[in-house]
């Protein structure tokens, strides 16, 4: 099982100034300091959690509060074809009819990991919309989305000069030992980045929401066990990243020596797992939201982040999933 984490904490942390008589414009509160945030502008005070969309961990540099900010209404990407087409580098149609294979359900299981029953199951590809216009409407969705968030679509785990070299990325390196896709679910998995490259998108949409920020929401029914997306980004070492204020950090390496653990940072290049939302895992109510498992394996020889649907989830869905794995180390006690 895969999660989403936070970059180590270095060794010594700057001393905090008194601020005894600041307290949070939103709660009224000045309690639980360590996660009251100062506005670099006017110097008022609010919570991490009181923020709407809330904020995982006080950020590196400057902060603006949303009075200071100025947010501009949201820029729609535009509903056109050739700049869509464009923007996620769609190739030309293919002519080879490649049928999505019948859906075969049993689940699987290991310990630590996706659970499994004793007849093993596969994997099923997305189903795309019919209706080319909602593609590109989703589409318009995930690239308004990606161009707020200053970052570029890319589909594939990037190996950037100066980070992790693909070398590093050796499964053999997972404590415990990772778990091989079997060849049928590569070639299932394989079969979604080709829809994907003519255009024949999973059926998601991303939509903003004024609590929860850019969030993922079913756009017609998808089944349980069906490859929703690949969690993509830079990979680099996750001691390089002792001082990064991201929050969509997510594990791709655990090794044995930390020093060569890896974890995937989607802040430059993402796909849509980036906007993919966690649960409040401690709480009841929050745990019954998640309707996705990440979980990663060995592909070929190389470590993958895989999101797949753990039950069927009904159109207009919210996506969710844990973004702890073994241990409760993302903070999310505060998520809706």
């Amino acid at each position: 099982m895969s999660r989403r984490i936070k970059a180590p904490k270095p060794d010594s942390e700057p001393q905090l100034a008194d601020y005894d008589d600041v307290s949070c414009e939103d709660c009224g509160s000045g309690h639980n300091a360590a996660k009251l945030l100062l506005c670099d502008g006017c110097d008022r005070g609010y919570h991490l959690y009181c923020l709407s969309p809330i904020l995982a961990a006080v950020p590196n540099g400057s902060w603006f509060c949303p009075k200071c900010s100025h947010h501009r209404k949201l820029k729609r990407f535009p509903l056109v074809q050739t700049k869509i087409v464009d923007f996620f580098r769609i190739q030309k149609p293919s002519i080879v009819d490649e049928t999505v294979p019948r859906d075969t359900r049993k689940k699987r299981k290991r310990s630590s990991s996706l659970a499994v029953s004793k007849k093993k199951r596969k994997m099923l590809p997305f189903i795309p919309s019919k209706d080319p216009t909602r593609r590109l409407k989703q589409m318009a969705s995930l690239a308004t989305a990606l161009t707020a968030a200053g970052a570029e679509f890319s589909n594939e785990l990037s190996y950037m000069p100066g980070m992790a070299p693909r070398s590093a990325n050796d499964p053999s390196l997972e404590k415990g030992g990772m778990q091989v896709l079997s060849k049928e679910d590569t070639e299932t998995l394989n079969l979604c980045k080709r829809m994907m490259e003519r255009g024949e998108w999973p059926p998601l949409v991303v939509v903003f929401d004024p609590k929860e920020g850019f969030t993922v929401e079913a756009d017609r029914l998808i089944k349980d066990w069906t490859i929703v997306t690949e969690y993509v980004g830079d990979v680099d070492y996750l001691d390089n990243r002792e001082s990064d204020d991201g929050d969509s950090m997510m594990t791709l390496l655990y090794a044995t020596n930390p020093l060569q653990s890896l974890v995937i940072c989607p802040d430059k290049t993402s796909n849509i797992a980036r906007f993919i939302n966690g649960i409040n895992n401690h709480t009841l109510e929050g745990r019954k939201k998640q309707n996705l498992k990440c979980v990663r394996y060995n592909v070929n020889g190389e470590c993958r982040v895989l999101l797949i649907a753990n039950r069927d989830i009904l159109k207009g869905e919210r996506l969710y999933y844990d973004y702890n794995a073994y241990e409760n180390e993302y903070p999310t006690e505060h998520f809706v």
